[in-house]
């Protein structure tokens, strides 16, 4: 148990230390909002969603609704629920009810990944391990930067805080250049957040959010429908 708990811990390392320098960004940006140093930490403490925690701050400094805030979750954090289910084919039998809730906890993008790529069973202690060390540099890098954001005058936290969009441009780019599909959404997505803006300010942030994102889904899966393996094999 110890063997798989430390293993999960020097996998999660370098998760870690990525996630120390793009929460600095969420920290600054959660500051900027009107949150404190306390209140960014927990938001990030219970919750390991660098998208949904970005579009939560957004939503609390405009005043938005508690039913915007749930909708905006739940429709970017879907996806979690997916890695959920493809993980749980690579569990091992000591994974109880109790093990899989505490776990799901901390089902990110990157920890889904490393985990996807071990060849054997996942067992709790390994899947701790992993989580521990992945949220701890989550929560100091988060607790570091609304700390900065307070102390650093205006100009520089405004300018750090663009670290965590800086995150995104780069996990949407690298595919975007490479399959015309994703460029797609990515542009289409992108004019419907300046239409909001500009345009269609009557809407609210989370709704506009929801909105971008279900428009952008659909246009992907109707123009670049994912073919079935036999249409593949033909």
């Amino acid at each position: 148990m110890k063997s798989d708990f430390f293993r999960g811990i020097s996998h999660g390392i370098p998760i870690a230390l990525g996630y120390l320098s793009v929460s600095f960004g969420f920290g600054i940006k959660a500051v900027n909002a009107g949150l404190s140093v306390f209140a960014a930490s927990a938001i990030s403490a219970t919750n390991l969603t660098s998208a949904g925690q970005a579009a939560g701050v957004d939503i609390i400094a405009v005043g938005g609704t508690i039913i915007e805030m749930i909708l905006v979750q739940l429709t970017i954090n879907i996806r979690y629920s997916l890695m959920a289910l493809s993980l749980s084919q690579k569990l091992d039998g000591k994974f109880t009810f109790p093990h899989r809730l505490i776990a799901s906890y901390g089902i990110t993008d990157e920890i889904f990944a490393v985990c996807s790529a071990q060849k054997q069973r996942l067992t709790p202690a390994y899947m701790y391990g992993i989580i521990l060390i992945s949220s701890v540099g989550w929560v100091t890098g988060t607790a570091l930067g609304a700390a900065a954001g307070q102390l650093l005058p205006e100009s520089v936290s405004g300018a750090l805080g663009i670290v965590l969009y800086g995150m995104f441009m780069a996990v949407i780019i690298p595919p975007a250049r490479k399959q015309f599909s994703v460029l797609l959404v990515v542009i289409v997505s992108a004019l419907e957040s300046v239409l909001f803006r500009y345009l269609f300010t009557a809407v609210s942030t989370g709704f506009a959010v929801i909105i971008s994102a279900i428009v952008a889904s659909v246009t992907g899966a109707l123009f670049f429908p994912i073919k079935d393996t036999e249409e593949n094999n033909l």
